[in-house]
């Protein structure tokens, strides 16, 4: 029996219904990166650098990230929260348009 390998750990990654809704009405170049990030966040967790303008969001109680999804105009940008990081889940918050977004809602 081979050991557990840090490849087999996944984090757990959620829409809240908000952000379901949104991703539903994105448009579907938009979506496949949705999608791609959600694969990333999944294997490797909130950290990612490697996004455009990947930051983690500032000055919140709780452990707030985001990156844009499109480097065109209109800009599109996801924000994920860390829901629980003893048992790896992530929860997607926003996924829109970056004009859109009120980073004060995320607390």
């Amino acid at each position: 029996m081979r050991g557990i390998e840090k490849n087999d750990i996944r984090w757990q990654v959620d829409f809240t219904r908000k952000a379901e809704k949104m991703a539903c009405g994105l448009p579907q170049n938009i979506n496949d990166a949705l999608f791609l990030l959600k694969g990333e966040l999944e294997k490797e967790g909130p950290v990612q650098p490697e996004w455009h303008n990947y930051g983690k969001l500032v000055g919140k109680k709780r452990e707030y990230h985001h990156c844009h999804l499109n480097k065109g105009h209109p800009r599109y940008v996801a924000v994920w929260v860390v829901e629980n990081a003893e048992k790896m889940l992530l929860e997607i918050c926003y996924a829109g348009p970056h004009g859109s977004v009120n980073y004060r809602q995320f607390k």
